[in-house]
């Protein structure tokens, strides 16, 4: 009984703020987990768990110079950690920063039916390429901005057109073996250098425009077309995943999704939904 009493005097000073704090520690455990399976931290964390039930071991146990030892080292640990993800934490507190601000930015309402404009002609071109298997790497910039990315090749700051783009990756052409920058619906540079995945995972079948589509997916919110040169299939690389074989109808339907700006209505739901939804592209979907 005392038990269930303590229980209850518990519940009756539980508040919403003790749930609000539940829900971030959970959700920040989740993100933590994630982060792990998506690079190599996966065994540094296990390491770490593993250090920490062994400090608390000791010290129930009163191996204080063991305590003391790995207490100091740990901390040490925690900077070289830093030092050792910090590629990895700054992608994402960039991607936490963009998701939960761009919710309350205003639309780019100027920039709609240039954007709609530059998807229309994007999946005319790669219909095109895609008959003449000519490879392409088209990257659609959003929130992170892809300056440094745009300074490895050549600026054009042109209109999109089927013609511009089919022309640019003809095989003979100068820029066709880089990737083009489309940012807010016009073409920015050309023959620009994209990072390759490190993806262990990836098909072998997988050529390197496809590694680096996928790269530059994973390193910002880009969405990436890819067109294979062997084969003329079409892909799009979205969060690290790539979704292959794509019809021009389904193309233009994934961008228009990914792309076009959301409804009032499906921005507040966003607001919401952003700590509880995590929407994934399937990598092998065929």
């Amino acid at each position: 009984m005392d038990v269930i009493g303590q229980i209850g005097r518990y519940l009756t000073l539980f508040g919403i703020w003790d749930a609000v704090d539940i829900l971030i520690v959970a959700y920040i455990v989740y993100k933590l987990i994630a982060f792990s399976r998506r690079t190599n931290a996966g065994q540094v964390i296990k390491g770490i768990v593993l250090l920490l039930l062994i400090a608390q071991v000791s010290s129930l146990l009163g191996l204080n110079l063991l305590n003391y030892l790995l207490v100091n080292t740990m901390q040490l640990g925690l900077l070289a950690l830093v030092v050792l993800f910090q590629p990895e934490l700054r992608k994402a507190f960039e991607r936490f920063g963009v998701k939960l601000f761009s919710q309350f930015s205003f639309d780019r309402t100027e920039d709609v039916s240039e954007l709609e404009h530059a998807i229309l002609q994007t999946v005319d071109a790669c219909k095109n390429l895609s008959w003449s298997r000519t490879g392409a790497l088209i990257v659609f910039e959003r929130e992170l901005l892809l300056d440094n990315i745009i300074r490895t090749g050549t600026a054009l700051d042109s209109k999109v057109t089927s013609e511009l783009l089919k022309n640019i990756f003809y095989p003979k052409a100068p820029l066709h073996d880089g990737a083009l920058i489309i940012q807010k619906g016009r073409i920015a540079a050309a023959g620009c250098m994209l990072p390759l995945s490190g993806n262990t995972s990836l098909s072998k079948q997988l050529g390197m425009r496809h590694r680096a589509g996928v790269g530059m997916s994973e390193n910002s919110d880009a969405v990436v077309v890819v067109v294979s040169e062997e084969t003329g299939s079409v892909s799009v690389a979205i969060g690290g995943m790539l979704k292959r074989h794509l019809a021009p109808e389904t193309l233009e339907k994934l961008l228009r999704n990914e792309l076009m700006p959301k409804s009032e209505e499906s921005k507040r739901n966003n607001v919401f939904t952003y700590f509880f939804t995590h929407k994934k592209v399937n990598r092998n979907e065929e």
